[in-house]
């Protein structure tokens, strides 16, 4: 059973909407409008609470929350040739690992 308070939640400014927009990171294509912060966190979270028991009254399995989600640490990015000449002579020259180049630099806000 999929408690809905375990999903990933966020309320941002839309100034084309003028106002705030409550949005869980689990149901991309759902969202709720209001003019508070407050009130738009509020609203999403109801509309994912209802979404989840439409999804289980019938026999659907909502998502897993990210949280409770596994993750190995590993994932695969293409980059061009060139790209990965760049970052190799940049780890060469710091005198770290390729993987520790790429990690630094995703790790940055």
């Amino acid at each position: 059973m999929v408690d809905p308070k375990h999903y990933t939640y966020r309320v941002i400014w839309s100034a084309e909407d003028g106002a705030f927009v409550g949005l869980c990171a689990e149901f991309p294509s759902l969202s709720h409008l209001d003019d508070t912060q407050s009130k738009a966190l509020e609203g999403i979270t109801r509309l994912i609470e209802d979404v989840v028991a439409d999804m289980q009254a019938q026999g659907e399995t909502p998502p897993i929350p990210i949280s409770e989600r596994e993750y190995s640490g590993r994932f695969q990015v293409r980059i061009t040739p060139e790209l990965h000449r760049r970052l190799a002579i940049r780890a060469a020259e710091a005198n770290l690992s390729l993987n520790r180049i790429v990690s630094d630099q995703l790790a940055k806000p």
